[in-house]
């Protein structure tokens, strides 16, 4: 069994999610969203994400994580504050020596919903449906935990993948 953190990085809301897989059974251990005040100045909020992670980080004690990508929107500012989001997003488990993966929105989607183009509203539906004693409030605590569902579903391919490359690079 592994504990897994999804996280779904924003400047304003970051959502995050842990569970627990065991081969193909997953169970929910906890979510939420960490807000930041947009009155900050933004490396204060920088700051305030990176802590609150560290603090999850310390309290879960998730074995690896998973990062939702960034998507490119036409709002030039907006993409570069979700940029700084998801590196502290990426740095916070890093630094706690936690192994970290990246899954663009439509793998993420693919991995729950069975389609790319699926919308919020059937996210969450299907977060909720393969987590049932979940006690999602926002939607972006149901994308992180669909973000770390994605990962459950892909690590065991990702592991076979790894240990073959470090095979075959001992030759």
């Amino acid at each position: 069994m592994v504990r897994l953190l999804g996280i779904d990085p924003g400047l304003r809301f970051t959502g995050w999610g842990i569970i627990e897989s065991d081969g193909s059974r997953l169970r929910y251990i906890a979510d939420g969203v960490i807000a930041t005040d947009s009155a900050h100045a933004v490396p204060v909020r920088l700051k305030t994400l990176h802590d609150a992670l560290a603090d999850l980080l310390a309290l879960h004690h998730p074995a690896e994580a998973a990062v939702e990508e960034t998507y490119v929107n036409r709002n030039g500012t907006a993409t570069l504050k979700l940029g700084y989001a998801r590196g502290i997003a990426l740095l916070a488990p890093a630094l706690a020596g936690i192994a970290v993966a990246e899954y663009a929105a439509k793998t993420v989607k693919m991995a729950v919903v069975g389609t790319g183009g699926a919308d919020k509203d059937q996210v969450e539906m299907m977060v909720r449906r393969l987590l049932p004693s979940a006690t999602i409030r926002r939607a972006d605590a149901a994308d992180a935990l669909a973000v770390a569902i994605c990962h459950a579903h892909h690590r065991s391919s990702r592991l076979a993948w790894s240990a073959g490359a470090l095979e075959a690079a001992a030759r």
